[in-house]
């Protein structure tokens, strides 16, 4: 059959570890195919092998007939391959424009580049792609993760495309600026481009994918067409395994407050906010992407400057200055984007875990290993992570295992007040009933959590009440027994629609 993308019998290892053990995957042209998998499945590194950044160590790659000769990217640029991979690859020093046309720049005989027409080629990228919002002259690290991501997209729509691969690509998005996702990679699809769409949710797949594909342990596990499956049957086999709770069971949280916050403003677009958290509470902190939450959680934690206003925690001024303080006072941060702001991606697991808890390891000025590992190896445990990874660099870990060494990190600080923002973003469905699982756990402790997430159903089903913010204030806090997807947008909605039409 012609005009068929065939990976067949695809193998490779990372030393001990076997990402993938001949795996295979068929799709069409004209189709969108999600290929559907826990974190550490091998998706990634299917991924990775098709863009040409890491070779095979067997198996083939065939395009209408043809074997591809991968192995560089250049290969995969040259047969057609265009990739935007979960592990955003802009350059944060650059700007926006030159991270579109990177190589590809408009220059002089010189090699001086041409800046008037290269933001103009970019310009007109972004306004032929429906992305006309982002300015071309801003730098990438000026963007906030989503951006970020838009990017990425529009990077590998660029040039038309043999085969379009989307590797996670709204994990960190909005729900309008994933349905544009889905709706350019329709667009690819009817121009005749085979799509390969990785993603975690799966209202995405049935709303997207013509068939799919199940990778476990490196293997394909099953492969049909989308509406051929339930929900419970695909999570069965990602996982080997049925889970028999998402959401885990919650206690009532206290009544005393914890964490008490009165006038804060962050940067020009976030408050004045006043705030109370209880202890045992799930506090979620909601509305449509891009309202102040990133700030907020990111000023208690002590990554941003207050401009005004003050907090207690249980009882006592509490305005960390960095998160070195706040973790001090027990507050921890897992922040939004944990590669570039939670990990050291070349050391080790172990120093990732410890790195902001040393100073109780240290005695004498002298670095008691054996303790540090021990805690090491007490901390992963909790979160599900196989004490054998310790000596491992952060950046051979899945997605889903990163996020354990973040969330590990915080832990080891015991935390009073965990602030944990979208947590979930980009992990398996497994991994994510072990974060929900944790934080039940925490929060019965006496744990206060805040948590933020771009999936309003986990706002709903784990917290007990939800702060709606607008314009960089809090609008409405949803009582658990008003909690739903619809009040929670209905709030942020109405009050949106208000500030757009209010006088200037």
């Amino acid at each position: 059959m012609t005009n068929m993308l065939r990976i067949a019998g695809l193998a490779k290892r990372y030393g001990s570890v076997r990402a993938l053990e001949g795996a295979n995957v068929e799709a069409a042209a004209g189709e969108i195919h999600a290929i559907l998998g826990e974190n550490g499945a091998g998706k990634s590194t299917m991924i990775k092998i098709l863009a040409g950044v890491t070779p095979a160590d067997a198996g083939e790659v065939t395009l209408d007939g043809t074997r591809l000769a991968l192995g560089r990217p250049a290969r995969a640029d040259r047969a057609g391959v265009r990739t935007a991979f979960q592990e955003l690859s802009t350059v944060p020093g650059l700007t926006v424009a030159e991270s579109l046309l990177f190589r590809r720049e408009p220059s002089l005989a010189l090699g001086f580049v041409r800046r008037r027409e290269l933001n103009r080629h970019a310009s007109e990228l972004l306004s032929r792609l429906g992305l006309a919002h982002i300015d071309v002259r801003a730098r990438i690290d000026e963007l906030g993760l989503g951006e970020r991501q838009l990017l990425e997209v529009a990077k590998a729509l660029r040039d038309p495309a043999r085969v379009l691969v989307l590797d996670e690509p709204t994990s960190a998005l909005s729900t309008e600026d994933s349905a544009w996702v889905l709706g350019q990679a329709r667009r690819a699809a009817d121009a005749g481009a085979v799509v390969l769409f990785i993603t975690h949710r799966l209202a995405e797949v049935r709303a997207a994918a013509d068939r799919l594909t199940v990778l476990r342990g490196g293997v394909d596990v099953l492969t049909g067409a989308t509406e051929d499956f339930g929900d419970d049957e695909l999570i069965a086999a990602m996982l080997g395994r049925r889970i028999e709770r998402l959401y885990a069971e919650r206690t009532a949280p206290r009544s005393d407050a914890v964490l008490v916050v009165r006038g804060l403003r962050v940067g020009g677009r976030v408050g004045p906010l006043d705030l109370d958290a209880r202890a045992g509470e799930i506090l979620g902190i909601g509305g449509l992407q891009g309202q102040g939450q990133r700030d907020l959680l990111m000023a208690l934690g002590g990554a941003r400057r207050w401009l005004d206003g003050s907090a207690e925690l249980n009882g006592a001024p509490f305005h960390p200055l960095s998160p070195r303080e706040a973790l001090r006072r027990r507050v921890a941060l897992v922040p939004e984007d944990r590669q570039r702001e939670g990990l050291l991606l070349g050391h080790s697991v172990q120093a990732n875990v410890t790195l902001a808890a040393l100073a109780q390891f240290v005695r004498h000025g002298v670095l008691d290993v054996r303790k540090e590992t021990l805690a090491a190896r007490s901390v992963v445990a909790r979160v599900g992570l196989a004490e054998q990874r310790l000596p491992d660099a952060a950046n051979t870990l899945s997605g889903g295992n990163q996020q354990k060494v973040v969330l590990a990190k915080a832990l080891l600080s015991d935390p009073l007040v965990l602030l944990l923002y979208d947590c979930t973003r980009g992990v398996d469905v497994g991994t994510k009933a072990e974060i929900f699982a944790l934080m039940a756990e925490l929060a019965s402790a006496g744990a206060t959590i805040l948590y933020y997430s771009s999936d309003l159903s986990e706002l709903v089903h784990m917290c007990d009440r939800v702060a709606v913010m607008v314009e960089g204030r809090i609008r409405s806090v949803l009582e658990s027994d008003e909690l739903s997807e619809q009040a929670i947008l209905r709030v942020a909605l109405a009050e949106a629609e208000h500030y757009r039409s209010a006088p200037a």
